[in-house]
């Protein structure tokens, strides 16, 4: 995959997120230890303190999208990004749980505004054939970011002073204002007017769509496998060695930097991306399964199994994440994609936050029974997916439903 596309907004949207993600690497691999080693808090109310912050952004990110399609995109997201920037300077002061919370709960609401308008901004400066395409790109290139950020603060952790910390916080801070600046390049994604009548919030009136976001949250949680629970798993569980943990991790991230775009196509319509969450539903029942079978195995046969579950999963996870933005982009009207893709993103909040603890508390302490049944739960929810995208295109006036699906 080339690191740039063609000059245009997708080249700017692509640069911006390039920058942006190398921060989220620093903050990523850092925040942890920043709050619990420099902060002083403890490992129970770093935890408590992260989730309330996310718990806010789940709240705020389809009125913060509503925003976005009223004021503009372009803007929203600069001003987001900008703020956060500001914001995350904040962080240097901070020494206590409500200090922590007092600066976070502001970047949050940032944070969600800069997301939810990222996804209008899409949509108003990209053709409609070539907004999942986009998506898809911008994830690729989001784990370059990511990889890049984490081997940067990879430094700073090997340090382990309060002035590493700090260092890699500003650095953060830096990379949000960098992509605010390249985002002034985007040409200006015009406002859309409200309709002269009717409710504010229609993602959050539109119950297939939500029903919809629902399913697409339960198929979200499928991140913390690699990110959570398989690392637990493979060091209380199996007789793999622990560096399986570092290969596992490197599947997963070059084979979205080399397939995300490749998996997107023809997730484009409503067919499509149904058809893309459905195949991911089953992929990840099959990943479950091969991870089921490594508690009764030993050394080759574990690692074999362990590369197999993992190449299997991230095939569905591609498909998962190509399936929802074709269908999250298809059923927004034209003049509400921010307050959408706010909503849509809801779903895969409440997924990463529910993940950690739902999926560890299931397959760490049942084992095999408990793969078999995440297996089956995600294998039903991308199995609905169709229908209720066939309900959804039954309440839009003059949408044929899609068939096949």
């Amino acid at each position: 995959m080339p690191l740039l596309p063609e000059p245009g907004p997708i080249r700017t949207l692509a640069t911006a997120t390039l920058v942006n993600t190398i921060g989220g690497g620093l903050w990523m691999a850092s925040s942890a230890l920043f709050l619990t080693r420099s902060v002083g808090l403890t490992v129970g109310q770093t935890g408590l303190a992260l989730t309330l912050v996310g718990l806010v952004s789940l709240v705020v990110s389809t009125p913060a999208g509503y925003l976005a399609d009223r004021l503009g995109p372009r803007g929203v997201a600069i001003g987001g990004l900008a703020g956060l920037g500001l914001c995350e300077l904040g962080l240097v002061e901070v020494r206590s749980m409500a200090g922590f919370l007092l600066v976070a709960a502001p970047m949050a609401v940032l944070d969600a505004a800069q997301r939810s308008a990222r996804g209008a901004m899409i949509a108003g400066a990209v053709p409609p054939e070539r907004r999942v395409h986009t998506r898809a790109y911008l994830r690729s290139v989001t784990n370059v970011g990511i990889t890049v950020g984490v081997a940067i603060a990879g430094v700073g952790l090997a340090v382990d002073t309060r002035a590493a910390y700090l260092s890699l916080i500003i650095g953060d801070a830096a990379t949000y204002l960098l992509a605010a600046a390249v985002l002034t390049r985007l040409a200006a994604v015009a406002p859309v007017p409200r309709t002269a009548s009717g409710p504010r919030m229609i993602a959050l009136r539109d119950r297939p769509f939500l029903v919809f976001v629902a399913l697409d949250g339960l198929l979200a949680t499928n991140f913390t496998l690699t990110e959570v629970v398989l690392p637990l798993w493979i060091a209380e569980r199996t007789d793999a060695p622990r560096w399986m943990i570092s290969v596992l991790f490197a599947v997963n991230t070059v084979a979205v930097v080399l397939f995300q775009v490749r998996a997107a196509r023809g997730t484009d319509t409503l067919t499509g991306g149904a058809r893309a969450s459905r195949r991911a539903g089953f992929a990840l029942l099959a990943a479950c399964a091969l991870l089921s079978l490594t508690a009764g195995t030993s050394h080759l046969a574990t690692i074999a199994l362990l590369v197999a579950a993992a190449m299997v999963h991230v095939a569905g996870e591609l498909w998962y994440s190509s399936g929802g933005w074709g269908l999250s982009f298809a059923l927004a009207p034209d003049h509400a994609h921010g307050q959408y893709q706010g909503a849509y993103s809801m779903g895969h909040q409440f997924g990463q936050m529910i993940g950690p603890a739902a999926i560890t508390l299931l397959v760490v302490n049942w084992g095999m029974p408990g793969w078999l049944v995440l297996g089956a739960l995600f294998a039903a929810a991308g199995s609905l997916v169709p229908p209720v995208i066939r309900w959804a295109a039954a309440t839009r006036t003059g949408s044929p439903a899609p068939t096949g699906a």
